[in-house]
């Protein structure tokens, strides 16, 4: 079985190339920013100089970790971002698009299950995507770091100790990686459910999936003037209990120049024991396999005419 499912996501990747594409040309996009901001900053060639050499004898190693890291942390909200809809579209288009293109038929002749073909594109929706996407944003923080420290070097800094004896890369990619699949796994209850509409719709699995979401809470708010479902569902996005407080502040507080390294710590604000200990999370996951479950049934037992 193991077998089979390195060979279904293998193909996953073959027919999706949008896992790879979406987040190589944010990273293309934010390269080019970074250029652009060097540009835009050479007019102000004095006030850099004595910003680089005053970062070098006046700021402390965990003050110039607070500094790139609220510079990755500025561009890498926007992989998130396109990981969440790359998501989404994968997971309504995946059973969905065999069927138009009627390449089901020739997958069902392998000896392959309904239920390891779906687990397949469950694994890569939750798995395979957060990965490859932090994969990407690993190499962007490479090239933009060598960008970066090209352009100190040139001012006369010392970019091996400025830059990259500075960068909390390790601390960045681990924090990300924790992220984007604790993120996955706190909604795979809707990766569930667009995989099974994305099973039974014969044309819009987009509107499909989408207009009950919006449907069900206006009828229930209507008739019964509760708002239970509503909340079930939307207000799912902001509880996950991953994040301890971070004070984003303390990177940017003149009374607090001196910060300590936890305080520039991405994993440090992190509770992954108290994500994996939620009932909500384990909930959420039971939701999701009962949806992929009915998606298996449906593609099992539905006619395959388009």
């Amino acid at each position: 079985m193991i077998g089979n499912q390195l060979a279904l996501i293998r193909r996953e990747l073959w027919e999706h190339r949008s896992i790879f594409i979406t987040p190589a040309a944010i990273a293309v996009i934010v390269t080019l920013g970074t250029l652009a901001a060097i540009m835009f900053a050479s007019g102000f060639a004095e006030h850099l100089n004595v910003a680089i050499f005053g970062a070098s004898n006046v700021a402390g190693d965990a003050e110039r970790r607070g500094v790139l890291t609220a510079y990755f942390m500025g561009f890498s909200w926007l992989f998130l971002f396109a990981v969440a809809i790359l998501m989404v579209f994968y997971s309504l288009d995946c059973l969905y698009a065999e069927r138009k293109d009627k390449s089901i038929l020739f997958w069902r002749s392998l000896p392959i299950t309904d239920a390891e073909t779906v687990l397949s594109k469950l694994v890569t929706a939750i798995v395979v995507i957060p990965v490859a996407t932090v994969a990407v944003i690993a190499v962007t923080h490479l090239v933009n770091l060598v960008i970066i420290g090209m352009w100190v070097s040139a001012k006369g800094g010392d970019a091996g100790h400025l830059v990259w004896g500075s960068a909390p890369l390790f601390d960045n990619w681990g924090a990300a990686l924790i992220v984007t699949l604790g993120g996955a796994l706190w909604m795979s209850p809707f990766i569930g459910w667009f995989l099974l509409v994305s099973a039974l719709a014969k044309r819009l699995p987009f509107l499909m999936a989408f207009m009950p979401l919006v449907v069900i809470p206006l009828v229930e708010f209507i008739f019964l003037r509760t708002r239970i479902f509503a909340d079930a569902v939307f207000a799912r996005r902001g509880n996950m209990p991953l994040f301890r407080d971070m004070d984003m502040e303390s990177f940017f507080d003149e009374e607090k120049i001196l910060l300590s390294d936890e305080a520039v710590s991405l994993v440090a604000k992190l509770d992954v024991v108290q994500f994996l200990t939620s009932p909500a999370m384990w909930a959420g996951l039971a939701v999701c396999g009962l949806l992929t479950t009915a998606a298996i049934y449906v593609r099992r037992y539905r006619d395959e005419s388009y």
